[in-house]
């Protein structure tokens, strides 16, 4: 019965060894995200460094233009509508295009603003200075 004993030592031995004094994933994450809150300036909490912020900026789209009026219609989310007076940059791809003034009236989502400057066509976004 040689085998046993030899068995016995086998399952010892195996079942002794250490763990590795620099666990990278002691606090449950990767290294690559522990190393890029370091270089963030973070503590290693990939929390401590990062601020995320939602955008408030007043968007809306052109609905509808009138050329001949020099009047505009912009759509804006529920609940976000310029100011009467307010003036608003005009935006195609990116691109200034031209700035209104909002007059109004509103109706629901929609308001109406006269062009100051420069054009609009409809799906122009207009944004707040």
């Amino acid at each position: 019965m040689p085998v046993l004993p030899l068995m016995l030592v086998a399952l010892v031995v195996g079942c002794a060894h250490r763990k590795p004094q620099h666990d990278d994933f002691s606090n449950g994450q990767s290294p690559a995200l522990n190393q890029s809150a370091l270089n963030q300036g973070g503590s290693g909490n990939p929390n401590s460094g990062l601020i995320v912020t939602p955008e408030n900026q007043l968007i809306g789209k052109v609905a509808m233009v009138n050329s001949a009026g020099r009047f505009i219609v912009i759509n804006f989310p529920l609940g976000r509508m310029p100011l009467i007076g307010q003036h608003l940059n005009l935006y195609r791809r990116g691109l200034k295009v031209g700035e209104v003034a909002i007059t109004g009236p509103q109706q629901d989502d929609n308001i109406v603003g006269d062009l100051v400057s420069g054009e609009s066509e409809s799906g122009d976004e207009a944004r707040a200075q």
